[in-house]
């Protein structure tokens, strides 16, 4: 059979400029230096690899690892045609290691730009949670604050500043709209500094740019949940979650943890969700972000209101409402803009919606609409008002429910939301015990292309 010539790795191979003679003995030493004293490699052995031959394991990793080092890039094995890196398992590990968290998180975006088709398949994996958190808190509560002023650099700024216009982008049009340009954004001016950095983990610029690092990798997994992509994004949280770390911001791994959070309640683990929130809050003994705690509390009562327990759910909203009174928004960081009054009363509302208390999922509802309508954030807007029509079906109100239900449809056709397309389907499930009503009928029509389009 005739082979096919790996130009993949020829590019590489070319562009670190060294010789087929000097690459082959490179992997001699690599293999030695790793335990794999058997393995030998010479000028035949490259050329046979670029006509098409595929080496056993290790090879491709050595091969990897030796381009790596010599064009300053994270490459992988798969873009050296080899296949596939370990992504799947490698990231939904929390590891100690900052070298093996960039490389980990450099293949992840890769893998997520060119959509491969086994990182969309993957499960959700709730138990995968428990370790990264654990870490993270032992980590936190570990560290010493150091002295002198928190250190502002025009590179970290540059990222900064496109992180500002990734999120807004996220809140007026949802995470489907903007996921993979900022991946490849990501991995084509972030991802690839990160391992340039010093190897002291106490230079300033080292953890500035893991902070910057860790905001946005964040926001690429919240834009992967809000598309829908629950493997994806709990990877890119995890990630982010170990970089948090390395950048000993605290306050920005509770964030984290918040996320994280958020989306196992969503795939129903409010027991784990519960617990992710109430990490967060023990991380934020080290940090004071009154916004973040705000949210904490939020998502804790989204999960105990899962779990049935209707006090204690109403008790968690009067905190992170008690939270919230304390926020001042200069004090904040960029990324806690969009806990505010459009945000956190839409999930009151959801709280009070899950314990049955209509009156008050309707009055937050509203609140929530009220915010998100002068800020023109649609998809805020149309979770809110499903929020306010299923509490009008609670009452028995149809024709109320169907009328918020027309603005849910209207304000969810500007966004791509997948957590905007359940909305819709969770009402068309409520609605059901109406059975043949004219308003379910004519809901369900209007409701068919938006949800068989997504």
């Amino acid at each position: 059979m005739k082979k096919t010539p790996n130009k993949r790795l020829a590019h590489w191979v070319s562009r670190s400029g060294l010789s087929n003679t000097e690459l082959a003995r490179r992997v001699c030493v690599a293999a030695q230096r790793c335990g794999e004293p058997h393995i030998a490699s010479d000028a035949s052995s490259v050329r046979r690899w670029l006509q098409g031959d595929i080496p056993r394991a290790p090879l491709p990793q050595i091969l990897a690892n030796i381009l790596s080092t010599e064009v300053g890039y994270r490459v992988t094995t798969y873009d050296l045609g080899f296949g596939d890196s370990p992504i799947l398992d490698n990231s939904l590990i929390y590891n100690a290691s900052y070298e093996l968290t960039v490389e980990t998180v450099a293949d992840l975006g890769r893998a997520d730009v060119d959509r491969r088709a086994f990182l969309a398949a993957a499960p959700f994996t709730a138990v995968a949670a428990v370790g990264p958190a654990r870490d993270w808190l032992l980590d936190t509560l570990d560290q010493e604050p150091e002295p002198g002023p928190r250190v502002r650099l025009e590179d970290v700024s540059a990222v900064r500043n496109m992180f500002g216009t990734f999120q807004e982008m996220d809140v007026l049009q949802g995470g489907g709209t903007g996921h993979r340009t900022l991946a490849r954004y990501m991995n084509v001016h972030i991802y690839p500094l990160l391992g340039r950095t010093h190897p002291d983990s106490n230079d300033p610029v080292r953890r500035a740019l893991c902070e910057a690092a860790a905001e946005q990798t964040y926001l690429l997994g919240w834009m992967a949940y809000d598309d829908g992509e629950h493997s994806t994004a709990q990877r890119y949280l995890i990630q982010s979650l170990r970089m948090a770390n390395e950048s000993r911001n605290a306050a920005l791994g509770a964030h984290v943890l918040a996320g994280m959070a958020d989306q196992a309640t969503l795939l129903g683990e409010p027991a784990e969700g519960r617990r992710l929130a109430q990490s967060g809050r023990a991380g934020l003994a080290k940090a004071d972000s009154p916004a973040c705690l705000a949210d904490l509390w939020c998502l804790e009562a989204r999960a105990l209101a899962k779990l049935g327990d209707k006090r204690a759910a109403a008790q968690a909203v009067a905190k992170s409402q008690a939270a919230f009174e304390r926020v001042r928004p200069e004090q904040e960081q960029e990324w806690a803009e969009f806990i505010d009054g459009a945000y956190l009363n839409g999930e009151y509302a959801n709280v009070f919606r899950d314990i049955g208390d209509a009156a008050e999922a309707e009055k937050h509802a509203r609140e929530s609409i009220a915010h998100a309508r002068r800020q023109k954030r649609a998809r805020r807007g149309a979770m809110s008002q499903a929020v306010l029509s299923v509490s009008h079906l609670q009452r028995g109100d149809l024709e109320a429910a169907h009328a918020a239900g027309l603005r849910t449809l209207s304000l969810s056709r500007q966004v791509k939301s997948s957590r905007c397309i359940e909305a819709v389907q969770d009402l068309q499930k409520r609605m059901t015990p109406f059975g043949d009503h004219r308003l379910v009928v004519d809901f369900n029509e209007r409701a068919k292309e938006l949800v068989t389009a997504a």
